[in-house]
């Protein structure tokens, strides 16, 4: 604390400010929670243990002052979750924390080479379909999306969009879980089908274009009809939005709080960065106190940017 009780100083102008953060129950997706936190604490604020709770939930409570900021709004897949709650009229949106992200669906390569699949419709042929069939009906099991991530309705989009309701099963429930039997079906030599995004942990276990490849989709169809966004990486439609995950936070603490708002603006890390903290994460590394010493390690890695950051949102405080 300064020598003025609770007047902020130049070094630290959140002093006597209490945040309080939100964020998903998805332990994989709270390292860069922890690092925007630790800038934050670095910049005096007073942060409070963060609320979890789902993507729709996370913005009704952001949008109404429950919590100040979270550092998980995917722009595209979410907004739908964001402009009901008012949008940019009760949040603010704020910078690229991590910018290319992808979704999609993918099969392993040794199946996709044998029978010649290469896109999601391909699951329509029956042959096919029963390829990816653990359970025996006849249609394609895929491993998909928990509901409240959002991406479950993009899914279940499709499936109807491109004719594959009478093909394709989309199981749901705790998707990691889920991934963990398509993964040992994998190790078993076994054909399989799935719903992943990157930055994440299973990119780097089933590894794109070494264990299994993207499956294209024929045309970009998306809920609500804005089929112009961007959905095609290294040459393949892949059918979901290449999207980016965004700080957001509530427009009250915003206006108040410029140098939390700069330093939420100007934090990045990398898919590479996210995926390869997962991994550890997937390799026991996976309390909360080695997700916070992950963080602590990233920020000693990368001091001198996280420094210039936090120079950038003191400066945004005078």
């Amino acid at each position: 604390m300064s020598f003025y009780g609770q007047a902020a100083s130049a070094e630290k102008p959140g002093e006597g400010v209490s945040v309080t953060p939100i964020f998903p129950s998805i332990a994989e997706e709270r390292f860069r929670g922890e690092l925007a936190m630790a800038g934050l604490r670095e910049l005096g604020y007073d942060v409070k243990e963060p609320k979890e709770t789902e993507y729709a939930t996370m913005m009704v409570a952001l949008a109404y002052g429950d919590a100040d900021f979270s550092v998980h709004l995917w722009d595209k897949l979410h907004d739908n979750f964001y402009q009901r709650v008012g949008g940019d009229r009760s949040l603010v949106k704020a910078g690229d924390v991590i910018p290319g992200v992808l979704q999609g669906y993918l099969i392993d390569k040794k199946t996709a080479e044998a029978h010649g699949i290469k896109y999601l419709t391909d699951l329509k042929k029956p042959e096919i379909a029963k390829l990816f069939d653990t359970n025996g009906d006849g249609k394609a099991d895929l491993t998909g999306c928990n509901p409240g991530w959002g991406c479950e309705l993009t899914i279940d989009h499709h499936l109807k969009a491109y004719d594959l309701e009478k093909s394709v099963s989309h199981n749901r429930g705790s998707y990691f879980a889920l991934m963990a039997d398509t993964i040992s079906r994998y190790r078993d030599g076994q054909p399989i089908l799935y719903y992943t995004w990157v930055p994440q942990w299973i990119a780097g276990v089933l590894v794109e274009g070494r264990d299994v490849v993207w499956l294209e989709v024929p045309h970009t169809d998306l809920p609500g009809g804005d089929n112009e966004v961007n959905t095609r990486f290294d040459g393949k439609n892949l059918g979901f939005a290449v999207d980016e995950v965004k700080a957001v936070l509530n427009k009250d603490f915003a206006e108040k709080n410029p140098a939390a708002l700069k330093f939420l603006s100007l934090v990045q890390i990398s898919t590479d960065d996210e995926s390869a903290q997962n991994l550890k994460m997937q390799n026991g590394e996976n309390k909360p106190a080695d997700i916070r010493r992950h963080a602590a390690e990233w920020v000693a890695a990368h001091r001198e940017r996280f420094d210039a950051w936090l120079a950038a949102s003191r400066a945004a405080a005078n």
